[in-house]
């Protein structure tokens, strides 16, 4: 019976990892290494993410400044960014490739957070699937005999508990994203 539960926590935690994941590349204007850090580079006929073939430094808040290890490289990691249409405008100095992140605008500002409710709404989906999942398994124990209906009633209530409380996890995390995307 434990390891339904911790199956369920397992599960519920790689759910908000990869809502963190997709929330941390909103662009808010301010430079990051995630912003680039898994945008496809072809790395001699393979392509192979950024960060493997280049170091991905943040000079200041607004500025991304990208070393690649092989400098033959440049114009495939430009390239890259480019094809990625992030809205940015890549300079290549023949060293280093040189990113100024755009303050958005107040229009691009909103975009972002009806993107990140959608993305709240797609994690909150997830959970209620993963919430489904484990009481059919509560449920099919009970019938099958190894649990009691008590005990069903008291798992439901714990997996219940469990969900809410990553539920709120997830709504303070696009809280406080929101509030990153809305400050100028």
């Amino acid at each position: 019976m434990e390891n339904i539960i911790n199956k369920l926590k397992e599960d519920l935690e790689k759910n908000d990892d990869y809502f963190r994941d997709e929330i941390v590349t909103l662009n808010v204007g301010r430079a990051t290494p995630s912003l680039m850090e898994d945008i496809m580079v072809d790395y001699y006929g393979t392509l192979t993410p950024l960060k493997q073939v280049a170091t991905i430094n943040i000079p200041d808040a607004r500025n991304i400044l990208i070393q690649p290890w092989d400098k033959s490289q440049l114009k495939d990691i430009e390239k890259a960014i480019n094809l990625a249409q992030l809205g940015f405008n890549p300079t290549n100095d023949g060293v280093a490739i040189r990113i100024t992140i755009p303050q958005p605008t107040e229009e691009r500002r909103k975009d972002l957070v009806k993107h990140l409710h959608s993305l709240l709404e797609k994690a909150k989906i997830s959970m209620r699937n993963i919430r489904e999942e484990t009481v059919k398994e509560i449920k099919r124990m009970e019938k099958e005999k190894e649990i009691g209906e008590d005990e069903r009633f008291t798992k439901q209530d714990e997996i219940q508990k469990i969900v809410d409380e990553y539920n709120k996890k997830l709504e303070d995390e696009t809280e406080k994203k929101e509030r990153e995307i809305m400050t100028v």
